[in-house]
């Protein structure tokens, strides 16, 4: 016999979590089916959405979220902590001291399901996309920016720093490496391309940083392993990005068009400036061979095009990656950079990307700052 009053009242706070979600700057649009409650039952039980949702976007310790919200100190930090351990909820370990924070969908809890992803959570996920990427990848600021391939970077260019690889790597003291999610997601479908799968860095400008982090589902590396990471991505096509802020990057991500629901969503959808990018690729018409390569092998968002056996490219398209011009065998191809008022710096850091973002879509989330 089911007890209905616990199953209304189980329901009620996952779309509370749901709503608390979408008013974050990032978003998490309702679906007319439910898809998006589908996938917090997977992810959470009631009483971990219910904890989430006393939670913030700065980080606090256990007694100051207990002290804030009133919530019994008694086991709050075991709660917390294996809700770190399920990818739920952020952490920084600092020695015997642990800060906490809720996260946004993405980036956020979607890329830390990665060791617990299955076929029907990933079904789940590519549903939802349908919905919530059309709209999230048109908002403004974007979510993420390309970091092109630096040695196709012309000298008289300026690149400033969180345009190039060399410069985020070389501000961070910690390494580490883990699996693509998109690909995880495309390999649990059947779907799978053959780019490398370990190809995800994470950075923290904390020494050791990820020597204390034994929930998450990566593996620690030295700087040098990580710019090796860097190069053999270049190789393989995979496109640079990280978060679209100045600094205090986490991640590069190392994407492909057939997999990443980045790229891949910004070119089903056709959308322009999905990704900031400050460049954007030319083909000298004479000097081309016509052999394809950067078409075929090379660009991950179609931007390239076969007009009469010369090929062009299409700059509302193109995000400036650079990946076609290391291929290029007549030496064809050149990276530009944009006109100045066609540049959009990002945001300081993620604290003002949360505020554009939230002006955007015209949320208040000031009770969860």
């Amino acid at each position: 016999m089911s007890n209905k009053p616990e199953e209304k009242m189980s329901e009620d706070i996952y779309k509370k979590l749901a709503k608390v979600l979408d008013t974050l700057p990032n978003g998490y649009p309702s679906t007319e089916n439910g898809t998006e409650i589908k996938i917090l039952k997977i992810i959470f039980s009631p009483e971990e959405a219910d904890l989430f949702c006393n939670l913030r976007l700065t980080l606090e310790t256990a007694e100051q979220i207990s002290a804030r919200t009133g919530l019994q100190l008694e086991g709050l930090q075991e709660k917390l902590f294996s809700m770190w351990e399920k990818g739920q909820i952020f952490c920084v370990p600092l020695g015997d001291i642990k800060l906490y924070k809720m996260m946004p969908w993405v980036f956020g809890i979607y890329e830390f399901q990665l060791k617990f992803l299955t076929k029907e959570l990933v079904e789940l996920c590519e549903e939802y996309m349908d919905s919530f990427g059309e709209p999230f990848f048109k908002a403004k600021p974007q979510l993420m920016t390309v970091v092109p391939v630096e040695e196709e970077i012309k000298n008289n260019q300026v690149a400033l720093p969180y345009e190039q690889v060399s410069a985020i790597i070389e501000s961070s003291k910690s390494f580490a490496v883990n699996d693509c999610v998109c690909r995880k997601e495309k390999e649990l479908l059947g779907k799978r391309c053959d780019k490398p799968m370990e190809a995800c860095l994470a950075l923290a400008p904390i020494p050791d940083y990820f020597k204390n982090t034994p929930p998450l589902n990566i593996r620690p590396i030295t700087k040098e392993e990580a710019l090796e990471i860097i190069k053999k991505s270049e190789e393989a096509g995979l496109v640079h990005m990280t978060s679209n802020i100045a600094g205090g990057h986490i991640y590069i991500c190392n994407c492909c068009g057939c997999c990443c629901g980045v790229l891949g969503t910004i070119t089903k959808f056709g959308i322009s400036n999905g990704v900031n990018s400050s460049y954007y690729a030319v083909i000298n018409e004479e000097e081309c061979v016509s052999c394809g390569v950067c078409a075929d092998e090379r660009c991950q968002v179609n931007a390239i095009i076969d007009n009469d056996d010369v090929y062009n490219i299409e700059k509302e398209k193109c995000i400036g990656c650079g990946l076609c011009i290391s291929t290029c065998p007549s030496e064809a191809i050149s990276l530009v950079r944009k006109n100045e008022e066609d540049i959009v710096k990002p945001p300081k850091n993620e604290k003002e990307w949360f505020k554009m973002r939230g002006m955007q879509r015209g949320v208040d989330f000031s009770p969860y700052e």
